[in-house]
């Protein structure tokens, strides 16, 4: 993986080159014109990690530059500053490692470091050594929380020291309301919370005038889409897999007074099985499959897209709304669901500036 380079003076023209070639690529589709949302040119990372690197007396972080002809070849690049990442997270760098760099108790066999932000600024970094940690360890820790106004979580193996809680709560402002949401350390949450906010804004937008029916949501995570959409239907039903992500989508359910939306510890193709009724069980009888009337269906797949039958499943529903951060296996899972439903918006959302990573919005409505 090639580390960003950060020219903002340079943005316009990268994100024009991201565009002509999500054009071409969609173009046998016939998408409608493509709406480009940009992201801020420079300091639009809110989570970063770092490998941490000792030489004598000196401290200093790494990343590592992958060769893309030779995946075994890594080249180490030291990172004093990061300009993809927020700039709570560029001040903390040097006064973290200022703060440990003379403390053996807090430096030895530190091995990693992870930081996770807020647009407000509250901070969460996670330690990870190669060590136990032990009670001076977190002694020491907790001045340095005071020291440097952060929330500090020990992390080695088998090991899990929280200091004061696990995650952070992001405020993201759309269309003139405040969505909050909890945020958990060691958990997928949207790195890049301005684009979040437009992705957010923009799936509001495209589901409008569907009050009289309900939603469904595949893959939903923390309830990013869950909660920005809940108001626009009837009725929500979302599933997510990972026990975090669900906890943490429950507790925002409740933090953002959302009462008609239920969240579903199930894969998505378990799901597709319940609701050809062929899985039973407790889980199943919890979501009360036969009193929805879903009108759409919202899918945000990990970077390999979905199968086949998933896409058959997906083609049952009127309308899809499909977030893709991957291009390559959105066109894909294209030729199929376009055979039975149309693209009538399609979306460039700029996660991730200065690298190819795109990610899409599509909105499909079924052929008449």
């Amino acid at each position: 993986m090639a580390i960003p380079v950060v020219e903002p003076e340079r943005y316009a023209e990268q994100l024009a080159a991201k565009r002509d070639r999500l054009v071409e690529q969609f173009a046998r589709f016939s998408p409608p014109e493509l709406e480009v949302y940009p992201s801020p040119p420079s300091h639009y990372r809110q989570r970063c990690e770092f490998r941490v690197w000792h030489e004598g007396d000196d401290l200093y972080y790494v990343m590592f530059e992958v060769n893309p002809e030779d995946p075994d070849d890594k080249r180490l690049v030291r990172m004093d500053q990061f300009a993809v990442a927020s700039e709570r997270i560029n001040a903390l760098m040097p006064a973290l490692l200022d703060a440990i760099r003379d403390n053996p108790v807090m430096r030895r066999k530190l091995f990693q470091v992870e930081f996770l932000t807020t647009l407000a600024g509250e901070t969460l970094i996670s330690l990870i050594y190669h060590r136990p940690l032990e009670d001076d360890w977190e002694r020491d820790a907790r001045e340095l929380e005071r020291e440097l106004g952060v929330m500090i979580i020990g992390r080695s193996r088998k090991q899990r020291l929280v200091l004061t809680r696990d995650h952070v709560w992001e405020r993201l402002e759309v269309d003139g309301q405040v969505l909050h949401y909890q945020q958990v350390e060691n958990s997928f949450t949207q790195p890049n919370a301005r684009i979040c906010a437009s992705m957010l804004s923009w799936a509001r937008e495209v589901t409008a005038g569907s009050q009289q029916q309900d939603l469904v949501e595949l893959y939903c995570g923390n309830g990013n889409f869950t909660i920005a959409l809940a108001e626009n239907f009837r009725r929500v039903l979302a599933t997510e897999i990972s026990r975090t992500s669900v906890a943490s989508a429950r507790v925002n359910l409740e933090a953002n007074a959302v009462t008609n939306a239920f969240v579903a510890r199930m894969s998505a193709e378990d799901f597709s099985s319940a609701l050809k009724g062929e899985k039973t069980g407790r889980r199943v009888d919890e979501m009360c499959l036969g009193d929805y009337d879903f009108s759409t269906v919202l899918v945000d797949p990990p970077r390999a897209g979905l199968d086949a039958d998933s896409c058959d499943q997906l083609s049952e529903y009127p309308r899809i709304v499909y977030i893709s951060c991957n291009p390559d296996t959105l066109a894909v899972n294209l030729e199929q669901l376009t055979r039975t439903h149309r693209i009538v918006r399609f979306a460039l959302f700029d996660q991730f500036p200065f690298t190819h990573h795109c990610e899409c919005g599509v909105l499909l409505e079924r052929r008449s």
